[in-house]
């Protein structure tokens, strides 16, 4: 699509601010919806799905969980090409204010909105253990992550959807998630997963994504010419050593602590 000013044309310049116009978008006019998402997400994964599988059998789910995590690996996978494009084309500084060209903004903006749908799907994760009675992963971590992921991505959209930082973060993510969704939908079959050698690993490269994403906003905030917020720099640095803490937490305790055991029974 030809690129075109937003002032170059009335007309055009109406129908693209009422299409930016996140506020008209499934689930963007108010943070209510949203938030009846995540009581019911957090009621069910910390008590009523705990209760109502009490007595039941755990559920294999393995062709369901295979269709699951190969969808959210073509998922990833758009978000992560259009936003290594959008990348290319911009840099990951913020050189101005906002995106002149209508068709890219609207572009960057709708991609935010496909992350943010992304992030709602994936707490079907914290659902799945809960049925499968794999309730050791859906420990704290899990959940916060899932957590504030959808929550922060919703605030970022409905005032911040287009700064180089957010999207950085979210084309990152999405190559993350490829990566970590293919070993998931392997490893549903119990025949491939003993075979799946390389989780650790996963773990470390989220780690690296959470080096690399702190990393890219402090110099946006830095040397960029329209700086993300304080509000936003603030919210997304915490997180990030939040994050660091917790998944450097959990590294050592199941593979670093796990290896010292082995060792010492062989």
């Amino acid at each position: 699509m030809e690129s075109v000013n937003i002032t170059q044309n009335n007309s055009q310049e109406f129908d693209f601010e009422k299409s930016l116009d996140v506020g008209n978008w499934f689930l963007m006019g108010s943070p209510v919806p949203l938030l009846t998402i995540m009581i019911a997400y957090w009621l069910f994964v910390l008590k009523v799905g705990r209760l109502w599988m009490n007595k039941r059998t755990p559920f294999t789910l393995t062709n369901v969980l295979a269709v699951y995590n190969v969808a959210q690996i073509f998922i990833s996978l758009y978000i992560l090409c259009i936003g290594s494009d959008f990348l290319w084309h911009n840099g990951l500084i913020q050189t101005g204010c906002g995106i002149e060209k209508a068709d890219v903004k609207l572009s960057a903006t709708a991609g935010t909105y496909t992350y943010f749908l992304a992030k709602i799907t994936e707490l079907f994760d914290t659902i799945f253990f809960i049925l499968r009675k794999k309730y050791n992963q859906a420990s704290f971590l899990h959940i916060y992550h899932h957590s504030i992921t959808v929550m922060s991505t919703w605030v970022i959209l409905k005032y911040e959807p287009n700064m180089i930082a957010t999207i950085f973060l979210g084309t990152l993510n999405s190559f993350v998630h490829v990566i970590m969704y293919t070993y998931y939908a392997l490893s549903a079959y119990p025949q491939l997963a003993k075979h799946l050698w390389w989780k650790k690993y996963i773990t470390k490269l989220q780690l690296v994504q959470f080096m690399l994403i702190f990393v890219q906003i402090l110099a946006d905030y830095k040397y960029s010419k329209c700086k993300p917020s304080n509000i936003l720099i603030t919210v997304v640095c915490v997180n990030l050593l939040l994050f660091v803490y917790l998944f450097s937490n959990f590294y050592v305790k199941t593979y670093k602590l796990n290896d010292k055991k082995t060792k010492n029974v062989d």
